[in-house]
Parts: C-alpha cells; sequence; structure tokens
C-alpha cells in the first residue's frame, strides 16, 4: 500500500513539474476551430508584414518574416482568434553582432580619413 501511495505521489509531482515547465504562449485551441493559413497571411498582410514562412507551433501558428519596418520578426498567433499571442524580432537575440540594417550601400560613403584607405588601393593594417 505505501508503495502504491509514494508512486501516486511521484506520478503527480511528475505532472505538476511537466506543466509548470510548460510554454506559457502555448495555445490550446481545437482543430476544428483553427482559422485557415490564408487568413493569417491576410492579417499579417494588414499589419504590413512581409510572411515568409506560416508554420505551426505549441498549437499556435507562427510567422516568420519582416515588419512593417524591415527587421525580422516571429510573431505567435491565436489559431482561433487569430490574436497575436507574441512578437519576437530576431535582432534582439544577436544585437551588435549584425549589421546596421539601415547601412548604406557599400560604395556610396567615402571612407573614414584615417590613412588606412586609399581609394583604389585594398586597405593596409600595420602591426607593431
Amino acid at each position: 500500500m505505501k508503495k502504491s501511495l509514494m508512486a501516486a505521489a511521484l506520478l503527480s509531482g511528475v505532472v505538476a513539474t511537466g506543466s509548470a515547465y510548460a510554454d506559457d504562449d502555448d495555445c490550446n485551441v481545437p482543430m476544428a476551430s483553427w482559422q485557415p493559413r490564408e487568413a493569417v497571411q491576410k492579417m499579417a498582410e494588414a499589419q504590413g508584414w512581409t510572411v515568409r514562412r506560416i508554420k505551426t507551433d505549441d498549437g499556435c501558428y507562427e510567422i516568420d518574416g519582416r515588419d512593417a519596418k524591415g527587421r525580422e520578426i516571429e510573431v505567435t498567433v491565436d489559431p482561433g482568434t487569430l490574436a497575436i499571442v507574441g512578437t519576437e524580432y530576431d535582432d534582439e537575440d544577436d544585437a551588435g553582432n549584425r549589421p546596421d540594417m539601415n547601412a548604406a550601400p557599400a560604395g556610396t560613403v567615402a571612407p573614414p580619413d584615417s590613412g588606412l584607405f586609399v581609394p583604389g588601393s585594398k586597405p593596409g593594417v600595420v602591426v607593431e
């Protein structure tokens, strides 16, 4: 009897622990209530987003693309209501490791007047 009580207590602890680690943005919508992908596409376009991919993750729609400002985004959408559950800008994860999206195209800005760059030649470096 003690073993079955201990097993039940252990099992309930595992179930409780598993639910505590569950993702907060999981969508719990029956498949019969899901909006079609075309509706997700239209919602994203109405926001001014360019959609690269629509997939499902944790029971939600996930949109990968760019927002109206050109930033890479990942948006989690409730499949039943098309409400935005979460938004993540990809440049938040690696800020400082990517070139500025608003940088001038190559060749349109003069190099700094530091003596390292001479027009028409390769940059030179001196190590002392």
